[in-house]
Parts: structure tokens; sequence; C-alpha cells
């Protein structure tokens, strides 16, 4: 029997961050959990192939666009169950029995592990801590939490919304009531915190999220996000 997880990672020159990324899933290989390594590429012009290649993942490509991206990753994906996971996030020591557990134990709810950032300090803890009781109280994890799903209950909510930013939260909305938190962690990168200040990232994140709320069309708020990335 094939192993029965598909780990689909949208990527964008991320060719420094995936060789950390597989090797935490390297547990999940060795176990007979992990059946592929899908890379779903938006574009990258650095060495991100060449990077998934020596890592043996399958490759796909097209435009750019987090919810497209992660689409046809599990489009070209083959198991019945799939870890959605960003390229910049590390999954704990014993993610796997973690992982396998739930997937064993006939559920149909979605799993997200709880938020870690690769940094030190009161302020990575503070927000990964927030960001644990947000997805816990009001069933609302982001995409760099990791989403260990079923592929029939991806499909009977109606599949990924093919969404250039903010897919991580249609997603959670669709699946309300049937997400559970997973005894693992998602060590994720502090980068974009670390570059423009905790205060200044957790605002403009809010903001984010309340224009999404409000109406904004999630092309609008992707262009937003990218002016804010150029500016000093």
């Amino acid at each position: 029997m094939p192993a029965p997880l598909s780990v689909i990672i949208p990527t964008l020159n991320a060719a420094d961050q995936l060789p950390a990324t597989a090797e935490a899933l390297l547990e999940g290989v060795s176990s007979g959990l992990v059946n592929e390594v899908v890379i779903s590429d938006g574009g990258s012009s650095d060495a991100t192939k060449l990077v998934a290649d020596e890592l043996g993942a399958r490759w796909v490509e097209g435009a750019a666009g987090r919810g497209g991206q992660i689409k046809r990753g599990i489009d070209a994906s083959e198991g019945k169950w799939l870890l959605l996971l960003h390229a910049d996030t590390q999954l704990s020591l014993g993610w796997a029995e973690v992982a396998h557990g739930h997937m064993t134990s006939a559920s149909t709810k979605a799993g997200w592990f709880k938020l870690r950032f690769r940094a030190h300090g009161l302020m990575p803890q503070m927000v990964a801590a927030g960001a644990n009781l947000r997805s816990r109280a009001f069933d609302l994890p982001y995409g760099d939490q990791g989403l260990l799903i079923a592929r029939d209950t991806l499909n009977s909510v109606g599949g990924m919304p093919i969404m250039p930013l903010m897919e991580d939260v249609a997603l959670a909305k669709a699946l309300k009531g049937r997400l559970v938190q997973l005894d693992a962690e998602a060590l994720t990168s502090a980068e974009r915190y670390q570059r423009d200040g905790w205060g200044k990232r957790i605002f403009s994140n809010l903001g984010t999220l309340a224009r999404y709320k409000l109406g904004a069309d999630p092309n609008d708020l992707k262009r937003r996000y990218e002016r804010q990335k150029r500016s000093p």
C-alpha cells in the first residue's frame, strides 16, 4: 500500500529555506508516512528548482499566488491525505507520529500545528501564543501553522481557494468546526517580523485581515502587500 500523505509546498525563491524544511520531513519519509513532496513554484528566479530536484521532490509550476500554487500541487499529488506547508516552516521532532495518530483516528477534522517562531525573545513568544489562541478560539489557523487534511475533507468544502492572499483564512472559514490542534509545533521564520518590526507587522496583518473581512478584493490586498514589502 502506498504511503498515504502528500506534502504540498508552494514556493517563490525559496532555495535557502527548502533544505531545512525538507529535512524536518524525513521522519515522515523514513516511517513510511510520506508518499511524496510536491513543490508548486510560482516563478522562482533562484535555485529553488535545483534544490527541489536534489531533494527528489515532484515539481509543478505556474503563475504566482499561494492559493493557486497549492491547488496545482494538490492536483499533481496522489495521497489520500495532504499536508499543506509553507517553505519556511519546519515541523518539530515527533510530528510524523502525531500526524499518523490523527490520520488513523477516523477523524474528518483537519489538523493544525502549534506555532513557534525560530527567534528568541518575548515578542516571538507573545505573537505565537496569540496566534495559537486565535486558532483555538476562532477556528482560524494561518498557513504558516501547516494544515493536515484528508483529500475527501478538502473536496467536501469545495477544495483549495484559488486566491493570491488570504487563502488560508478562506479555507479556515470553510472548515469552521472541523479544525483541531495537533500536539506538535510548526517552527516558522520570523524574518518578516524582524525586518518590519514586530509591532508594525502585527498591525499590518490585522489590517489586511480586517480589510478582507470587510470585502476587499484579495488581488488588491496582494498588490498592497507587495508594495509594503518594497517600501523602506
